[in-house]
Order: structure tokens, then sequence, then C-alpha cells
């Protein structure tokens, strides 16, 4: 039988201090871009070591203006992922480039290196490099390519690399914060750059009013009562981290020794587990199914590969990640609920060990 309360697979983590945050922002009548947003980008431009920040309305504008301010247009391709939800490849489309995919590495999820070598070609203009899930990708190894790097942070704000906090390794980064991002401000974004001139390009292109000269530009504005969300929960984030760290060491306690596998981290990087994603064998429906009437959301953490909407053969390592990721719910406001969580995940692989895919490893402590 359905369970009658859903854990959801994610939800935003809000209390009285962002309500009051929004609230004073509202009472001082700035509504549009403010002075809450240029504080907003100082502070999220020193936690990642860029030279500064452009607040807009979406991680998908993010990367537009990205694309836009290392001139990146028609004839252009750019590197990323297929293993990646679709907003990525609306922006590069909206700068007029070209999109060419590559596969991951099916263990963490990230861009494969040795793949991105291999379709490296005069036309390459970017790489876009995202932390999937929370985890750092290989970043000395992909930045060593010789390709501007553009390292998406949507997922993995807070988290670092070889003890650097991701975000200022590439020419460019971009944030989201949308709803259920690791900090959010309802819908959101913002570009980061550790070149000045970069960012004035980047804040040139944001917004069309008030100008001398005429050219393309753009309304990514965001709001001022947006901004001061972002700025509470931005003070909230060690504590959010320390949450998410805290579930996944839970998951990882309580799932050992079912037939899975749990996350991989490299020693060199840190984990904030935005997702925790585990990999089973076959029948990932069916169980996505079974978790839904035992209560819990579960889902596939990438919707659809982008190979799979250019009707592109190829990339093994997306087609296994896709065929075999779940995602487990995971959020700061989980707490107790993680307990039914578990419940029901055991309950699915110790009920049914026996028509469970055998090749399927177990779980890392």
């Amino acid at each position: 039988m359905r369970s009658t309360s859903i854990i959801p697979h994610s939800r935003p983590t809000l209390g009285t201090a962002d309500r009051q945050a929004i609230s004073a922002a509202i009472a001082s009548g700035q509504l549009a871009q403010g002075p809450r947003v240029t504080a907003f980008e100082a502070r999220v431009a020193r936690l990642t070591g860029t030279a500064g920040g452009v607040a807009v309305s979406s991680g998908t504008a993010a990367l537009h203006l990205a694309l836009v301010a290392l001139g990146v247009g028609p004839g252009d391709e750019v590197i990323l992922p297929s293993y990646l939800c679709a907003g990525p490849l609306h922006a590069i489309q909206h700068a007029g480039a070209t999109p060419r995919l590559v596969d991951c590495d099916p263990t963490t999820y990230n861009l494969d290196p040795s793949h991105v070598k291999r379709s490296l070609t005069r036309y390459t203009k970017a790489l876009l490099v995202p932390h999937l899930f929370g985890l750092p990708a290989d970043l000395s190894e992909l930045m060593s390519l010789g390709v501007p790097v553009i390292e998406d942070c949507a997922q993995a704000l807070g988290a670092t690399y070889r003890d650097r906090p991701v975000g200022g390794f590439g020419e460019l980064a971009i944030c989201s914060f949308y709803a259920t991002k690791v900090i959010t401000t309802g819908e959101g974004g913002m570009l980061l750059a550790r070149d000045v001139r970069l960012l004035r390009r980047a804040q040139d292109l944001r917004e069309y009013d008030k100008r001398r000269t005429f050219r393309t530009r753009f309304n990514y504005k965001m709001t001022d009562f947006q901004a001061a969300l972002g700025l509470s929960q931005l003070r909230q984030l060690p504590v959010f981290l320390a949450k998410r760290r805290a579930l996944a060491d839970r998951y990882n306690q309580e799932l050992r020794g079912l037939p899975l596998a749990g996350p991989f981290v490299p020693a060199d990087r840190d984990h904030i587990f935005y997702r925790y994603v585990v990999r089973v064998g076959r029948g990932l429906v069916p169980m996505l199914s079974r978790l839904e009437r035992a209560g819990v959301s579960a889902r596939r953490p990438v919707f659809r590969p982008l190979h799979r909407y250019l009707k592109l053969a190829g990339f093994p390592g997306t087609e296994e990640a896709w065929r075999t990721a779940l995602s487990l719910p995971i959020y700061p406001t989980l707490k107790g609920d993680i307990e039914r969580v578990i419940g029901a995940v055991r309950r699915l692989f110790l009920g049914q060990a026996g028509g469970l895919d055998k090749k399927i490893v177990r779980a890392r402590g």
C-alpha cells in the first residue's frame, strides 16, 4: 500500500531568518536589483575565491552570459557531458554555438578527461565542467587541456578540490539558486570570474537600460528580495553542508552490505552530497516505483541524457549511469525521515536479493 505521506526527493531549507530577511527587503521598498544584489555577489565571490560575481535570473542565464562574455558564438563548439540536465544545452544554443557531447565516468558521474581530450577540435571554444551531485570533477586534468573552462557549480557550492573551493579554477563559473539547490533565492543564478575584464563584460550584458551605445544585451537581473534570501541562506551554508554530510554518513553506514554501490569520493575532493546517488543493477524503474509506494520519492538524478535528446549514438558510460543511478532523498531538513528511507531501501533489496543482478557491487563503507 502507498504510504499516507511521501518523503520528497528534495526540498528547500527555509526558516525564520530567511523570512525576516525577505520581509526587511520588501519593507525597504527596494525590490529590483539594488544593494543586496551587490552584497550577495561579493560574498559568493569571496566564498569561491573569484574577482567578483554577476547575479542573474537563473543558472541558464548565467551560462548564456558566460558563453557570450567568452566570445562564443556561431561556428564555435562547446564541450559538455551528455549526463546532465537540459539547461546548459539551451544556453549553448542561445549563444548560437554547437554542443559537442562527451561521455562521463560512470563511477564519479563527472566528465571523463580522456573523452574530452579526444573530442577537442579547432572549433572548440569552451569546456563546461559540471561538479555533478556535489562532487568536484577532475579539474587538474581538465584544466591542462588548454581550453577555457566554465565550472558549473549549480550542485556544488561549498565543495573543494585539493583544498580549494570549486568555482575559482576556471576562467568562469556559474551557480544556480533554484528552489532546491544547495542555497536558494527561489529562482536565480550567478556568473563568477577570475578575470575582471570578463566580469565587466558580463555586467554590461546583464541589462540594457540607460546605455550610450546599442548592442544586444539582456534583461537577466536578480531582484533585491531574492538576494536578501540568498544572503540569509549563504550565512547558513556551513550548517547546511554539515547536515548533508551527516546524512550521507548515515546512509553509508546503514546501507553497507546491500547489493548496491555507494558514492565514490576520490581522496583529493570534498563531496557536499547535493545528491546521494547509489548504483544498482537492472530494474531501476521498478525500484523507483516500489520506493514511491513505500512513501519514498527517489529519482533518476538526471532525467534524460542529452545525447538521447539529440538522437546521438554511443556514450556507454552515460548509458550505464542512466540505467543504474538511483538518487535517494537528502536535504538538511530530512532529519528523522531518513529512518523511513533506510527502512524502505533495506526492505527493497533484502526482500528481493534473489532476483537482483548478481554483478552489483556491494556498498562502500
